[in-house]
This record gives C-alpha cells, structure tokens and sequence, in this order.
C-alpha cells in the first residue's frame, strides 16, 4: 500500500521503524516514503513501549493486525479473525498473545479496519463489538503487476511453455493444501503437474498438515517469480478452509489467471462471479471444476476475462485514499 499513498492527497505519511536493526535491513519496500528509525528496543517491546511516544502527535496507522495497546489516535487493520476461528493453524504463544491485544485493542479508542464484510462479521463475534465499530477497507491486487515476471522459475522447474496448475499457500492446516490430492493425482495422469509455492514460519504457524502428493513445491518465491508463474499457469487453485479477503485469487485474476476457489463466504465476496467454487470438504470438487478449465477453452478464456474485470475493483490506490480518509478524520 505505501506505493499508492503519493497518489493520494493530503499529507505524506512517515513510516516509523526501529532503529535496530536499521529501517532500510530485510528488503522492505517503502513505496517511496521517508521511514524514520526511533526507539532504542525491537519487536514487539518496541511497539508497545516506544512506538506510541513517538507517534503521539499525529495519527498512528498499523497494518499488520497489532497495534499499541495505549496509542491514542491510532488505525489498526484486522485481516480476519483466523486466530480464533481457526486455532490449530497457530502456535500456542501466538494465539494466546494476539486473542489478548485484539481484546485489549478493541477496548480501546482504536479505530478498527478489516478487509471484508466477512472479516467484519467474524471480528465482531469473537471480540464481542458491534459490527459498526469496524470499517471495511478492501485491500488490493495491482502490486503483483508492478513487478516485472521473472521466468527463471519456470525454466529451473521444468515448466516454461507447459501447462501447470498453481496453488499458493502455507501448510497451516486452514489452508488446506492437503485437500489438493485428488487433484494432484488427476492431473498427474495427465502429465500436468501441481505446482505449489508458499513457506512456513513455525513461530506462527502450526505446519501439521502436509503437501498432496504427487506435486511440485517450488517453496518462496520472489514477487517477480510469483507474478510469472500467475502469467504461465493454467489455472489458479485455493482450497483454504478460511480466509478474511484472499489475495492470492485477486492476484491471479489480476494477472489473467482462471481461478477455482473454496466456496466460502470471503472468497465468493471477493471474487463473485469471476471465479468457479468448489467445496473444500470435498476433494473431487475441485479435480472436476479445474478439469473445466484445462478441457474447455472458452470458459478459460470467460474466466480470464471476468478475472480481469474484477480484479480492477480492488486496488490499493483505492484503499490508501479510504484509509487516509479516516487517518484526517481522526486528526480533526
């Protein structure tokens, strides 16, 4: 998102980092933005302690599902209530510190964003507040587009100029990779190869699930490799269990790539009629829905269109002007 805030009017923001290690360490993109380091501790002392001291005097925007519990004017993004929908996918230490802050959080004069009517309905059951108290913020896709495909992972894969299906994912048990099997072993008799690309932080994540077989895992990737395997694969697959927007599907769309999705309710709110369901619970469904896509090349090609067209309904330009929107509300 920081990319899009210089298109939109009003003040710049000014990305607040820890001074150790230093703003510019991990690669992290600031769209352009002056970042500042302040504060002498990291993690999450440092956003408790010393980020609401430093950012007092003007409003605080946090994206990533945390926020200081004492941060007077502040903005703090829920991407969905995963953590207490869908406890086995977390480590123990991480659910029980994120339930407390949200609970702290919502308590608080925080105003609360989320990226999906869904996610609303959800944060407000499990934090018990009203559905009012949350704005709806969509998140967007055209990040993907920015960077150039790097085909290098098509050639060390084997997979330049042949069909492929692609999934994206961690191995949170949610996200359902598993459940991909079927598929796997029905496009392998079809000399097709599933593709899956996607990582696993274990100080997160509870990886107790495990990868279909037969498949091709071709682990993190960069954005430019993902962009290129959204461009070269036949079809996109999302099996998950639960999701409070899912990008991935934007993304494909995004990139013209014909999309097969789990028919839950944030995926079929994103997505609507650009993408073919299938129930999670039921294996076969998404063999036969991608089989749909590989036989028949007028609907791949209706898919991808629709695709497209929705995919132009989220973007981040489009987020950061509601976002900043509410931030000088709260300046007021």
């Amino acid at each position: 998102m920081a990319a899009s805030w210089a298109t939109v009017d009003g003040p710049p923001p000014v990305l607040l980092a820890p001074t150790a290690p230093p703003p510019s360490a991990g690669g992290l993109s600031t769209g352009g933005l002056s970042v500042k380091g302040v504060g002498k501790l990291g993690g999450q002392i440092w956003e408790q302690a010393e980020l609401p001291r430093v950012a007092r005097s003007g409003v605080l925007i946090n994206l990533g599902n945390t926020a200081p519990v004492f941060g007077g004017r502040q903005i703090v993004v829920l991407h969905d209530a995963a953590v207490f929908a869908q406890p086995g996918g977390y480590s123990w230490k991480f659910r029980l510190w994120y339930r407390a802050l949200q609970a702290c959080l919502v308590r608080s004069d925080a105003r609360l964003v989320t990226v999906s009517e869904f996610s609303r309905s959800e944060l407000s059951r499990f934090l018990r507040t009203p559905e009012s108290r949350i704005s709806v913020i969509p998140e967007g896709a055209e990040h993907i587009l920015r960077e150039t495909p790097d085909p290098a992972i098509l050639d060390r894969n084997g997979l330049s100029g042949k069909p492929f299906v692609l999934a994206v994912g961690n191995l949170a048990p949610h996200k359902n990779l598993a459940g991909l099997g079927n598929l796997a072993k029905a496009l392998a008799a079809r000399g097709v190869p599933l593709v899956i690309s996607g990582g696993v932080n274990s100080s997160v994540f509870s990886a107790t699930a495990s990868l279909p077989e037969p498949a091709k895992y071709v682990g993190r990737v960069t954005d430019g490799e993902l962009h290129a395997l959204y461009r070269a694969a036949s079809c996109f697959v999302f099996p998950s269990l639960y999701e409070g927007f899912g990008l991935p599907s934007v993304e494909a769309m995004a990139c013209g790539c014909p999309v097969v999705a789990s028919a839950i309710p944030a995926l079929e709110e994103i997505s609507g009629d650009a993408a073919l369901y299938a129930n999670p619970a039921v294996p076969d469904e998404f063999s036969a829905q991608v089989l749909r896509i590989l036989d028949d090349a007028s609907l791949a090609a209706t898919m991808k269109a629709k695709g497209l067209k929705r995919a132009q309904d989220f973007t981040w330009v489009k987020a950061a002007e509601r976002l900043k929107q509410t931030a000088l509300e709260l300046r007021a």
